[in-house]
């Protein structure tokens, strides 16, 4: 029996057939028109939206605002217990770099963090001595949506490139501050990825211009006190398939131009002591290599899955020479101990790893070869290696936490060996690790590999089936969701819920084969990892296919709508984040910011008939059947770049449609935001705090 009562009519977009034909194959969307002709125009000026899509859009919110209506009060206790855990006043611990330390801080109340510095040997919690470089709730102020892409000081610790983006369609403006005076300097440079790379003497730096398109397509050098359209083009991108990137080395020598898709790198280097010279390739691109690099003195440390590395390897190669002819290996692949990523200073190799399922921080001596990996006990946990600012350094940092302990932060000397904790995550409303139980099971899918999932609960909790389950998962692009602590789960914990993640094929969770099993003609073992972990905690009564809300965003939500597809009667709700659903015509559409650099993650379909036939038969929007489909909430940005608006808005429309149940599918877009949602802290627990809202209501324990 629905928990959903007394709703008002849902809305019903008017079908507009389109019909498409590829390889042969005719396919008919109805509803096509709710995508914007003037889609990227739109991103700039969400005002210009076409007047019939914002009043869809906008009636769906009204429904979706009815349906959960009495959560209001549920959701604003979930967001109190969720704004009580988070030290509001919290202030990171400064990382030395030259003559200071640079940190960034909240005040009590605030949405946007505070970027600081101190004298190098200064006491961190010492306010008289705290120079406020950037004040983001300041910077905020007037407006609907504000996210800062960071703040980058140069070399000579004078100035400072800042970011920002107040649209939500991530195409940000550079300002440049002064850094002694707090003066915003008349620099302006406009639809930048985000960031820059300072040359040495801190008069210039190297950025990264996004297209019509949103694509970084364009690397430029700016002379600080110039205008934008003055800037030197340095190097441009002819192949729409690949992102880009530009960064700098902790030695000032070179400037790092890192261009690649999802399974090709290539390097190009320009020397800082001759910005105009041509970007100097290190090792041309060829399907399939990939490699990553670290500047170590006389040498690059290189990263890299050549010569069938597929859990890759450390490479050495002199920096006069660094081409793959002189690469020599210093730390050998390892079958099954997949290499992540690495860092180098002066007297020490650094690099992060996984090996069985749990990451390790292992460090080399860079004279005597010896190594050491820095260790845990707890069953499962995450580890963040953030390493140091400088080269010449024998103390890296990093962060340790699980599902029950709250993220510790270290320095660890790799010389000595010795740990120091900095600081302990505070929960101000308090939290009792004790109270409550983390686990690592795996479940059987169906060819035979072991799911790994990580499941929180509390230690009251009855593991007979009845107890509600939010069950998350993402699957894709090799990312793993770690199994660290989550403040915000512990509300749906601490109301008798399971938390559990699926660590499904296409992350790396398992090593690079992992990532390999989830993707392109392999993805629906991703769909079938996801069902199967379901079908293990309901046949080993966690819980039961009756009390399961399963949860994904973005690939993730991908996810959702394949599952939807497949095995409806065993979710009793779906939560799909900014789903990316529409994957065949998105895959069809090489305008849109993200196609070409897909395709080597799902397959081209414009080219190939067969990836056209293996991306139809799973794409969630073209499975829509004539099924009872569960409960379903569906969130999106209208100035979504990566997964754009009218995905969600479609599926929604097409699931409403076909679904032969009573449960209601719901719709919420974010018109002030694009895929990350809102971007202030307590906005965005706002959002989690619906998300929540809708899962304890549907698993009726409101």
């Amino acid at each position: 029996m629905s928990v959903f009562k007394n709703l008002p009519a849902a809305p019903a977009a008017p079908k507009k057939p389109v019909a498409d034909t590829r390889h042969g194959v005719t396919r008919t969307d109805d509803y096509a028109w709710l995508r914007a002709d003037n889609w990227q125009a739109m991103f700039r000026d969400p005002s210009i939206l076409d007047p019939a899509i914002r009043q869809h859009l906008e009636a769906e919110n009204t429904y979706m605002n009815a349906a959960m209506a009495d959560t209001k009060d549920l959701q604003k206790t979930l967001f109190a217990e969720m704004r009580g855990r988070i030290k509001e006043d919290d202030s990171s611990v400064p990382m030395k770099d030259g003559a200071f330390a640079y940190g960034t801080s909240y005040v009590t109340g605030g949405e946007h963090p505070r970027y600081f510095r101190i004298p190098r040997e200064g006491a961190p919690g010492d306010e008289s001595i705290r120079q406020l470089l950037l004040d983001g709730d300041k910077e905020a102020e007037g407006k609907a949506y504000f996210r800062i892409a960071g703040l980058d000081h140069s070399s000579d610790h004078s100035r400072g490139i800042w970011g920002y983006d107040d649209k939500g369609s991530e195409y940000f403006t550079l300002r440049v501050r002064d850094l002694s005076t707090g003066e915003e300097l008349g620099d302006r440079i406009e639809n930048t990825g985000g960031g820059g790379a300072w040359a040495p003497d801190g008069t210039s730096f190297f950025y990264t211009v996004l297209d019509e398109n949103h694509r970084p397509s364009k690397i430029f050098h700016h002379i600080v006190g110039t205008p934008q359209s003055e800037d030197r083009l340095v190097y441009e991108e002819p192949d729409a398939g690949f992102f880009m990137s530009v960064g700098g080395s902790l030695l000032d020598d070179f400037i790092y131009i890192d261009i690649h898709d999802h399974e090709t790198s290539e390097y190009r280097l320009i020397p800082t002591t001759d910005l105009a010279a041509e970007p100097k390739i290190v090792a041309e691109r060829v399907t399939g290599l990939e490699y990553s690099m670290t500047e170590g003195g006389d040498v690059f440390y290189v990263l890299t899955n050549a010569d069938g590395a597929k859990d890759f390897k450390i490479m050495e190669a002199p920096v006069a020479a660094p081409q793959k002819e002189n690469w020599r290996e210093v730390v050998a692949h390892k079958p099954g101990t997949l290499i992540l990523s690495h860092m180098a200073y002066a007297r020490h190799l650094v690099w992060l790893q996984r090996r069985n399922g749990l990451p390790e921080i292992v460090i080399r001596d860079r004279r005597t070869g010896e190594e050491h990996a820095i260790t845990f006990a707890e069953e499962a946990y995450s580890l963040g290696l953030s390493g140091a600012a400088e080269y010449d350094t024998d103390v890296i940092r990093f962060s340790y936490s699980s599902m029950t302990t709250p993220s510790q932060l270290f320095d660890y000397n790799m010389q000595t060996r010795e740990r120091t904790l900095l600081k302990t995550q505070e929960v101000p409303s308090g939290h009792e690790p004790d109270d409550y139980v983390t686990r690592r099971v795996f479940a059987p899918a169906p060819d035979g590999e072991q799911v790994p999932v990580t499941l929180l609960y509390r230690k009251d909790t009855p593991l007979d089936g009845s107890a509600p389950c939010l069950l998350y998962g993402y699957g894709a692009y090799g990312i793993t969701i770690p199994a660290s602590f989550n403040t915000n789960c512990l509300s749906l914990v601490d109301r008798g819920f399971i938390y559990a993640i699926a660590h499904i094929r296409g992350g790396k969770d398992k090593g690079f084969h992992w990532y390999e099993d989830g993707k392109m003609a392999k993805k629906t073992n991703t769909f079938n990892d996801f069902i199967a972990a379901a079908d293990y905690l309901n046949q080993e009564r966690f819980t039961s296919y009756a009390n399961i809300v399963a949860e994904g965003g973005s690939a993730g939500g991908m996810l959702m709508g394949a599952i939807a597809n497949m095995a409806p009667e065993k979710f009793r709700g779906i939560i799909a984040a900014v789903p990316f659903v529409d994957v065949l015509n998105t895959m069809l559409d090489d305008s849109l910011p993200l196609t070409p650099p897909e395709w080597p993650e799902w397959g081209n379909p414009i080219e190939s008939r067969e990836f056209y036939g293996i991306i139809a038969a799973y794409s969630p929007y073209d499975n829509v059947d004539t099924k009872s489909y569960p409960a379903m909430l569906a969130l999106g940005g209208l100035t979504d770049p990566r997964v754009t608006y009218w995905e969600p808005a479609k599926w929604v429309a097409k699931l409403r449609e076909k679904t032969t149940g009573s449960e209601p599918i719901l719709l919420k877009t974010n018109m002030d935001a694009g895929h990350g949602g809102a971007s202030g802290r307590f906005q965005r627990l706002e959002e989690i705090a619906f998300e929540y809202a809708f899962a304890i209501k549907v698993a009726g324990r409101m």
